[in-house]
């Protein structure tokens, strides 16, 4: 496996691993099922400069995850070294150890971007991912109760955080 920047080539696969997590409840916000064509907006944001798509590739070619780092609050000068970190990987491949080498290049890369906070916003029942961002030090930062809904009962949705520390 290797972890590069994702290319427009790439967003079938993406949406494809959104569309799981999606599909599998608790796991994002969105509820719907999205198309490639809907996602071209939603892919353009992502820059290698500031905000990458990273993408992890078994033999090269097959999209096995993916981690997105995104403007928090865009527009707000007073938050643009913090960056929301999400991250996707297909069913077929969990436990595998992909999210934490993602995780663990997103964070490597921070200090290039000037990124000096992580944050990483996610639903109660996401166990995996909590137990995941715990491993890399994110600690829950905040915690906004019953305010996902799905199905008629009601989550919180958890703020976790990671200060980076910048030496450039």
């Amino acid at each position: 496996m290797n972890i590069r920047l994702a290319a427009f080539d790439d967003l079938d696969e993406i949406v494809e691993i959104y569309n799981q997590a999606i599909a599998a409840g608790l796991k994002t916000a969105d509820t719907t099922p999205f198309l490639s064509k809907n996602r071209l907006e939603w892919f353009k944001q992502y820059t290698p400069e500031k905000y990458p798509l990273l993408v992890a590739v078994e033999n090269n070619e097959l999209i096995i995850g993916y981690l997105t780092l995104s403007a928090y609050r865009p527009g707000r000068a007073a938050l643009q070294h913090t960056v929301e970190v999400s991250f996707y990987i297909h069913f077929k491949h969990h436990r595998k150890g992909i999210a934490s080498q993602l995780l663990e290049h997103a964070i490597e890369l921070c200090p290039s971007l000037q990124v000096k906070t992580l944050v990483a916003i996610l639903i109660q029942n996401n166990h995996g991912s909590i137990k995941l961002l715990e491993q890399y030090g994110f600690k829950l930062w905040g915690c906004m109760p019953e305010i996902v809904e799905f199905n008629g009962n009601k989550y919180n949705h958890l703020y976790y955080g990671l200060h980076i520390n910048n030496t450039e």
